[in-house]
């Protein structure tokens, strides 16, 4: 491992060399709008460079997850997953365009997951830049439907239909280089609708205002005793609605997110709040509907587990400063499933999930060889325990 770990300081000199290749890569899949459920035009486009780089292996799984296979030197070791989740919050409504800078590339989601997906595809030119050959197979793999209600349909199903076992795995985020994601909450994401005109509402003596019944809804939440341990908390994230100001709200939507280290606090606090809702509807005499957008379950593997050891050394090495907390990336399906893995950051920037989100250019190089570091370290065997 320690003269991989030398090699790594160079790396990032000649990943730098090929700079072009790696931003047009950016370029071209992020200005192609993936929303949720419509990764298609972006799939197929990731497809065409895979090709193009000459992969041994490209294809689709049932679901369409698109994948390229590097066939490796040994027809025994399981393969090495590298994986990007291909969609994006934003739809077809919004401007694509990118703006390349002397240090920095400016768009909507190019730090969600456009710089992830687009060195993604490069790594099969990366390693024949660097002369790298594996025992393993490396899986490439660009994930559908992940985001919000996609609730990471794409790797739970490449996962549940892979007919082998996996070593070892390596999700890729374009934000935040020094990340280092090992394990994973458990997490429910809902949202509740607000309705009082479908519901008696224009029955009520005093007509109630929906926006002022979900007021009421997050203070019940405020005051559930929630543990520090185990680590439990309600994240209220978004709230909408009313029509204009001299109104009344008859509809509004509240958007939050219970999260754990623990699945059954995780159970306990939505019944809860179900028991709120249910609660609340009846006494104010209004529609309350709670739907459940996406769920995780809490899994990790432990910080001293070879591959996380591994990968703090390479970071180190590449003067980089590890973070770790949370993820509900891609990571924790493979932890769920046994499978060691991290979830890896590629560069630094600002206005995440923003518009005009802005990547900085220069440490990309540094947050590629990172990914290729943790991939030689699975290579060498840490996660064959």
């Amino acid at each position: 491992m320690d003269s991989h770990l030398d090699k790594l300081p160079a790396f990032v000199d000649t990943i730098k060399s090929i700079k072009e290749t790696i931003i047009t890569n950016i370029v071209l899949i992020g200005q192609i709008p993936a929303p949720t459920f419509k990764e298609k035009r972006r799939t197929t486009v990731f497809m065409e460079r895979l090709a193009d780089f000459g992969v041994d292996e490209c294809t689709t799984d049932g679901y369409r997850n698109p994948i390229g296979i590097i066939k490796g030197t040994s027809e025994t070791r399981p393969p090495i997953f590298v994986v990007a989740h291909l969609d994006t919050i934003w739809g077809t409504d919004i401007d694509h365009y990118y703006t390349i800078r002397e240090n920095s590339i400016i768009g909507a989601g190019v730090t969600d997951n456009s710089i992830g997906v687009g060195v993604l595809v490069s790594l099969p030119e990366i390693f024949r830049k660097l002369n790298l050959r594996f025992e393993s197979d490396i899986v490439l793999a660009g994930v559908i439907q992940s985001l919000g209600r996609g609730n990471l349909r794409g790797i739970r199903h490449l996962l549940k239909t892979w007919s082998t076992p996996i070593r070892g795995a390596v999700c890729i985020e374009s934000y935040d280089l020094g990340r280092i994601n090992y394990y994973a909450d458990g997490m429910i994401r809902c949202e509740v609708d607000c309705n009082v005109s479908t519901n008696r509402g224009w029955e009520h003596k005093f007509k109630p205002n929906a926006i002022l019944i979900l007021n009421e809804v997050i203070n019940q939440i405020l005051k559930l005793r929630l543990p520090q341990r185990p680590r439990s908390r309600v994240i209220i994230g978004r709230i909408s609605g009313g029509f204009k100001h001299g109104t009344i709200a008859y509809d509004a939507r509240l958007g939050f997110e219970i999260q754990s280290n623990s699945d059954k606090m995780v159970k306990s606090i939505f019944n809860n709040i179900k028991d709120i809702l249910e609660g609340i509807g009846h006494e104010y005499e209004v529609d309350l509907k709670l739907k459940t957008l996406s769920n995780i379950n809490a899994a990790r593997i432990k910080f001293n587990h070879p591959l996380v050891k591994s990968t703090v050394e390479v970071m180190k090495k590449l003067e980089l400063t590890p973070i770790s907390e949370p993820s509900e990336s891609e990571l924790s399906i493979f932890l769920s499933r046994k499978i060691p893995a991290v979830t890896l950051g590629i560069t630094r920037g600002e206005n995440h999930q923003h518009t005009n989100a802005t990547a900085e250019i220069e440490p990309m190089f540094k947050g590629i060889a990172q990914i290729i570091g943790v991939i030689m370290a699975i290579d060498n065997g840490v996660c064959d325990e």
